[in-house]
């Protein structure tokens, strides 16, 4: 049965019946109907929130578990790149130094892996994104083992061939200079004896009564003998391998022919005066890579350290060359 409320009137003195108008009912509907709506949608969050659905519940599981495995990757491919970038390191600055190779450029070995703050973008990753993030890195790992590998392998050809390379490294004075009194002008600047000039001397010059017997100064094979007029009068250059050539100029006369190998200590030719020169004397140069560099650094096996520092002190002084 439905309930009739009343209210007293004032104004009549009687009690009337309450009647609610249409449009305040609309109105309560409408709160109410609203009122629910959002505390549905209050309820329905909080549970999506805090109460995740079993599909959920296990997608987050193994999210968890990839984020994880992928620090664990992550912390030892970093253990990997160090030990590699002290491979190299050792490689460049110890092993190639030692058998005088140049160092092998890091392009070449493999583009330097960019450094990112791993931990901060984990969160906001893929399971695609971290798993090619993951085959980069390992690749390119992968290609800086190889090159590594490379570099080892040609070492160990160096390290097999060290002995070679000692006999082919220039190591003794080209003419018989027991008593250090034939060296007559230095590597450097000097007076021209013809143009009275200053001009670069690329060798030294060791004057020497014509026909005294000229050494090869290491093992090689002579690339250049005789007169081609640029100079040097008669003369010979002796390719050595491993970057090294040396000259001997201004020869009375040549003994060996190109494309002959030569041993070191054994005689090429004898102390002339031939060429642009103004007395009998043997212009001995040392080049490495095409460059000329100073050869008084290349006679340590046959001076006592006595005797390289008298040498040193001569080749030193400023004077006019024989050429």
């Amino acid at each position: 049965m439905k309930k009739i409320k009343y209210y007293y009137n004032t104004n009549t003195l009687r009690y009337e019946k309450l009647e609610t108008p249409l449009r305040v009912k609309l109105l309560r509907v409408l709160g109410f109907i609203s009122a629910a709506i959002v505390t549905a949608i209050i309820i329905v969050s909080i549970a999506y929130r805090y109460f995740p659905s079993t599909n959920e519940k296990r997608l987050m599981q193994e999210n968890e578990q990839l984020e994880q495995q992928f620090m664990v990757l992550e912390e030892r491919t970093k253990k990997i790149q160090q030990q590699m970038s002290e491979l190299e390191k050792r490689d460049n600055e110890v092993y190639r130094t030692i058998f005088e190779a140049n160092p092998i450029p890091d392009s070449v070995r493999a583009a330097e892996i960019a450094q990112q703050k791993e931990l901060q973008l984990v969160m906001s990753l893929t399971n695609s994104q971290l798993e090619n993030s993951i085959v980069q890195t390992l690749n390119n790992l992968t290609n800086r083992i190889s090159n590594q590998e490379s570099s080892y392998n040609e070492i160990t050809k160096f390290i097999n061939n060290k002995e070679e390379l000692l006999a082919s490294t220039p190591a003794i004075q080209p003419v018989s200079n027991s008593d250090l009194k034939r060296v007559a002008s230095g590597f450097g600047y000097r007076v021209d004896p013809v143009y009275k000039t200053v001009k670069f001397h690329a060798g030294l010059d060791f004057s020497a009564p014509q026909g005294t017997p000229i050494y090869a100064t290491a093992n090689g094979v002579v690339r250049t003998a005789g007169n081609l007029g640029n100079g040097y009068g008669n003369h010979v250059v002796v390719n050595h391998g491993y970057g090294y050539e040396t000259l001997y100029g201004h020869m009375f006369r040549v003994k060996v022919k190109p494309g002959q190998r030569v041993k070191r200590g054994e005689i090429i030719g004898w102390v002339g005066s031939t060429g642009k020169s103004t007395g009998p004397h043997c212009h001995y140069e040392v080049h490495k890579n095409g460059r000329p560099i100073d050869p008084v650094y290349f006679f340590y096996n046959d001076l006592t350290p006595e005797q390289f520092d008298r040498m040193l002190k001569i080749a030193t002084s400023s004077n006019q060359s024989f050429d």
